[in-house]
């Protein structure tokens, strides 16, 4: 078994900065690719940031230069630092890792739970 948990979302002003981090735990060999997705209200899920095992990271051309991914391979951990946030950034945001797992041989997709962002004044 594996699972993500998220946590530092939260209510924040417009143009006030927040951090997100994801925590991984279980039966875990190794940890590929991982990622931020969000989901605003009436929206499809969307990819925000990506980061793969060796560092090279992907963003979305919205979040360019405000967001930075990173992670802590040897903690299984993820973060997200969000900058400069504006209403639009409102969502709920999903932490993905691709594992592969003690219990199978291939690589699984594994999804957390959300966490909320409301970006208001």
């Amino acid at each position: 078994q594996v699972q993500l948990v998220e946590s530092g979302g939260g209510l924040v002003q417009p143009r006030g900065s927040l951090r997100l981090s994801c925590a991984a735990a279980g039966s875990i060999v190794r940890i590929n690719a991982m990622a931020w997705y969000r989901q605003a209200p009436g929206e499809q899920r969307e990819l925000v940031a990506r980061i793969t095992a060796g560092g090279t990271t992907e963003y979305a051309d919205s979040v360019k230069g405000r967001f930075t991914i990173s992670r802590v391979n040897a903690e299984n951990t993820l973060y997200l630092q969000m900058n400069s946030l504006e209403p639009e950034d409102t969502a709920v945001y999903y932490c993905n890792a691709d594992i592969r797992t003690t219990i199978l041989p291939n690589t699984l997709s594994f999804w957390g739970q959300g966490t909320q962002v409301t970006v208001s004044s």
